[in-house]
Formats: structure tokens, sequence, C-alpha cells
């Protein structure tokens, strides 16, 4: 047996855990040696009782790692352990990080630098337009919208993300062979398709339970470097995460919603204990201060020096220098439309690169 079919086989396993599967692995080394270690052996660790050992030592009644690695090759789906480069850095320190992913999509190391966006299933108008307009900007300044897929706010935060031609990671509670909800299988499609990817914990064919969503919010509070609740009443999960995220250290954004609202009382009570108050995204974007990839240049620097722009971005980004300048003389060095300068200079300012200044006047960062 490989060392990723005895992974894959003890994540199958039912009543174990994350954090038992942890402490078996510092006693015996490695999943080969759990798999083969007798029934008394496992007993002695910590946790394990005669009926969790005995579902280990019997491990081909509960599992066939063969079938399920080949499952997910042909889906086009990835297996990524804790010890490859794809396994996101900020769930390796985590109390109960994930044992492996299931990964549909392509991870990319700049995802590190995420923002989660979570609320209620059932938004109202005012939560689903705040979640766009707050994801499209986070997108567009260059960090990750991670998420759960789910209807409501997430679902409108991950077509932001993808609207502004951003990265989203959909986080879900069910296996990727059981995705739900269903009727976002399209957009589960539109994200692994070149916008990011859907990730799951659980083996292919999971169902979604009251267990799995739990588990699944402490992956979006442990990854993001910081959460923002847009929409959720008294009793929503999206309370459950921002409690994680708190655990974790991670700042905590919270949008205000009308005061005689159920559905805006839960972020609401959020903000009254502490979360900070947000209206539009530079209230997160100075706090967490720029990205790695989105530095200060100096007017001196090559274009080459500034990653992936679009043409577009490119030519106005050329033609700014470091001292202010107004819009008409962005426009003629460019040789771009009036409307395609001013929409991109905005763009550009999100992403951190273009400082504005009054009079609609800019200058490089």
């Amino acid at each position: 047996m490989s060392p990723l079919e005895a992974l894959v086989t003890l994540n199958m396993l039912p009543t174990i855990g994350p954090v038992r599967t942890r402490r078996l692995l510092d006693i015996f080394g490695s999943p080969e040696a759990v798999l083969a270690a007798p029934t008394n052996k496992l007993m002695s660790v910590d946790g394990i009782g005669e009926e969790t050992a005995g579902i280990i030592h019997g491990w081909q009644d509960h599992a066939d790692p063969t079938a399920e690695i080949r499952d997910a090759t042909e889906r086009g789906i990835n297996l990524v352990t804790r010890d490859d480069e794809d396994y996101p850095a900020p769930l390796r320190d985590t109390y109960d990080p994930p044992l492996l992913l299931y990964v549909w999509g392509k991870l990319e190391p700049r995802d590190r630098h995420a923002i989660g966006v979570v609320g209620s299933r059932r938004a109202t108008h005012y939560g689903t337009q705040s979640a766009k307009k707050l994801s499209y900007q986070i997108a567009q300044s260059g960090f990750t919208i991670i998420s759960g897929l789910a209807r409501g706010i997430d679902t409108a935060a991950h077509e932001a993300a993808i609207a502004a031609q951003g990265r989203t990671i959909a986080v879900i509670g069910s296996g990727l062979g059981k995705l739900y909800p269903p009727e976002n299988f399209g957009l589960a499609e539109k994200i692994a398709s070149g916008n990011g990817a859907v990730v799951s914990e659980f083996p292919l064919s999971t169902a979604p339970d009251k267990q799995t969503f739990p588990m699944r919010n402490r992956i979006v509070a442990a990854w993001s470097r910081a959460l923002l609740v847009v929409e959720c009443p008294a009793w929503s999960g999206a309370l459950i995460t921002a409690n994680l995220a708190s655990e974790y250290g991670k700042p905590v954004f919270a949008v205000p919603g009308p005061i005689d609202k159920p559905t805006s009382a839960g972020s609401n009570q959020l903000i009254r204990d502490g979360a900070t108050l947000v209206s539009d995204a530079s209230h997160i974007l100075d706090d967490l201060g720029e990205l790695p990839f989105a530095r200060k240049p100096s007017a001196a620097e090559p274009l080459a020096d500034i990653p992936e722009l679009p043409e577009e971005e490119a030519a106005v980004f050329a033609a700014l220098s470091s001292d202010e300048m107004s819009v008409d003389q962005v426009i003629e060095l460019s040789r771009l439309p009036a409307h395609v300068v001013t929409a991109t200079l905005m763009k550009l300012e999100m992403r951190r690169l273009v400082r504005a200044f009054p009079g609609f006047r800019f200058a490089r960062r």
C-alpha cells in the first residue's frame, strides 16, 4: 500500500476524525504503520477505544482506497496531502488540519492571501448586493475570496470574484461527488475551470449533514487571513465561522444591517462584540496591508516588475509616475479612450498599485 492509499484509507474511516488521526500518526509515524498496528497498541492511544481500534484494524471493511483514487482521477480531482506544496499553508499549523484535500481546479500560492466571506443562506437583496460589491472589490485588489458555495451570501461572493476576474475558493461540506447544493454545480464548474478551486476534506461520496458543515467552517476560518460576515440572523452558521476565526486570531469584519430586521441580528451582534464595521472593502484592505505581489514600485522601475497586469492596466500604469497626474494626462499618454482609462485607474487603485488624490488626480504608489 502506498502512503497516499494509506492516507485516503484513514480519511475514509468513520468516527476517527482529524484530531485522533493526528495522534495516531504522531505515535506510529506513518499512515501505513497505523493501519498495520495491532488492536491493543491502537487502544493505547488517547481517544482510541475498542470500537475505533477495531475499525482501524479492519479497515478493509470500510474503505477501498484504490477505487477512491481512481474515481477522483477520472473526475479530474487532485488529492493534496499536508506534505504537498499545494496544501494551503494556513491550514498546516491548526489544531485539527485536514488529513488531505480533494481539489477540483487549481490551488495557487497567492491563495494563502484569502479573505473569507460568509453569511445567510436566506440572503435579502441588501445582503446579496453588499456581498457582491465587497467581494468584487476584494477580488480586484488581489485577495482570493474563500466561501462555502452555499446558497445566498456564499453564492454572491463567489460570483462577484469571478466577475472581477479574481480568484475564489469554495470549501464545501460534502464530498465532491455529492456536491451541495446541487443547483450550484454550474458555479462550481466555473470556479474549477480557471477561477480557483472547489475543495473538500471528505471522501467523494460523503453526503452533507449537521457535522460536515461545522467542519467545513473551520477550514474557511483557518485558511482566511480575515473573515467578513455580510448578513446573518442570530442563529446562523456564519457566527460559528466568525467565532472560529476569532479563536484562530483572525480579524473579523461585519456589514451592519437594519436594526429592525432579524436577518441582520447576527452581524449587528458581532459588531457590538468587537467586529470591525465594514461598508467598503477599503476598511478591510487598509487593515490587512498590501499584498506581497502588489508592492509599491518607483517611477523608474520597469513595467515587467508588476505581475500579471492585463494590457490596458499595463498601459495606464506605464503612463503614470510617482508624481500626481490628471486623468487627461493619463489619457493622452496611454492613448486609450477616456472611459477605459477611468475604469482602469479604479482597478489599479483597488489593487493598491495607484493612489488617488483630490481633483481626480493619480500617481503610482
